[in-house]
């Protein structure tokens, strides 16, 4: 299937590695370009360097930490300034986990920032060229803690949760003038965030990292975790052309995790 993504340009954060790592690298697999974005500036200039003869469109490693306002607002104005951007994936790690009775402000607060604030402000100032042009996707990588809230993670059930309601909001607003905004929710896709909370709740119950990880399985009806690049594919739909009529919802990919309707 052709997905209509050759020449587009897309901007993808948290993209050295994970699942933006993935994401990115399947998106320039379809012929877009492709402005990868995130902290480690070394391992994106590597992963640019090693995609880059393998696919048509071009490659651009761009430094952003979310946490800091200076360089998202230096991010924005190269992109507005230098760039076409036809797709954003908001995409960001996690915060740590925690029961909610015992959260601490401060911990609240710091976390607004990277996990709200700066993801929002990156797509609305990259949406009036997407509305000019009427064409645009917005797809923020969400978490299953959004629909099933996961014990541990108070934080991230949290704040996930204000971008699907800014998502949701937005997407009606400029259906119109052919810009579609939607989530995608990984279950137990096996990355090195999930690595992370296996070996948070081995220490947390006494287990090993390998019989957390077993029972986490035990969880999932599909048997297994989910393969990044299966949660990439599935982004890249989204993204592209065909998706056109797809717009405000979330779509799960979870190997059936979610028991909720």
């Amino acid at each position: 299937m052709d997905l209509g993504l050759n020449g587009k340009t897309a901007f993808v954060l948290g993209a050295s590695g994970g699942l933006g790592g993935a994401i990115a690298e399947t998106l320039a697999g379809e012929g877009a370009n492709v402005v990868l974005a995130g902290r480690n500036t070394e391992v994106l200039e590597a992963t640019v360097a090693r995609l880059q003869p393998q696919v048509s469109g071009k490659l651009t490693a761009m430094p952003v930490d979310l946490a800091d306002v200076a360089s998202v607002d230096t991010a924005v104005a190269a992109l507005t300034a230098d760039h076409q951007i036809d797709i954003v994936v908001l995409n960001g790690g996690g915060p740590k986990p925690g029961p909610m009775a015992q959260l601490d402000t401060e911990d609240l607060l710091s976390q607004v920032r990277p996990m709200v604030e700066s993801p929002i402000r990156i797509a609305t100032a990259l949406l009036p060229g997407m509305r000019e042009r009427k064409w645009g996707r917005i797809l923020t990588i969400l978490s299953s803690g959004v629909v099933q809230p996961i014990p541990n993670l108070g934080l991230s059930n949290t704040l996930r949760l204000s971008l699907v309601g800014w998502m949701k909001t937005l997407s009606a607003e400029v259906a119109g003038d052919g810009v579609t905004i939607n989530g995608l929710i990984p279950g137990r896709i096996h990355t090195a965030r999930v690595d992370q909370l296996n070996l948070a709740a081995a220490k947390r119950t006494g287990k090993t990292p390998q019989e957390v990880a077993a029972a986490s399985r035990a969880t999932i009806p599909a048997g297994r975790y989910g393969d990044p690049q299966e949660f990439a594919d599935a982004a890249a739909f989204l993204c592209s052309s065909k998706a056109g009529y797809i717009t405000g919802t979330s779509l799960r990919v979870d190997g059936g995790l979610v028991r909720v309707l």
